[in-house]
């Protein structure tokens, strides 16, 4: 089963590489005001980035929160 999940991970970050390389259009993004011009595939790979960081952090907070409460439950 890990294998399929690194197969399924390797799978999608080659499908956003490709998405990077073949996409360096800029583009004006704004956000509460401010407003910066960027490649697509510059924003593209900040999300991606920003997704994994904040995906594995909540992966790991929920996975301490359950192994709390079932510490708890034995007590």
């Amino acid at each position: 089963m890990r294998w399929i999940h690194l197969l399924v991970v390797v799978l999608f970050a080659a499908a956003v590489l490709i998405f990077v390389v073949q996409n360096f259009t800029m583009v004006t993004m704004s956000f509460l005001g401010f407003s910066a011009r960027a490649p697509v595939a510059l924003l593209v790979a900040l999300v991606y980035v920003l997704g994994m960081a904040t995906g594995g952090s909540l992966w790991s907070l929920l996975r301490r929160s359950l192994q709390g409460s079932k510490l708890a439950d034995k007590l």
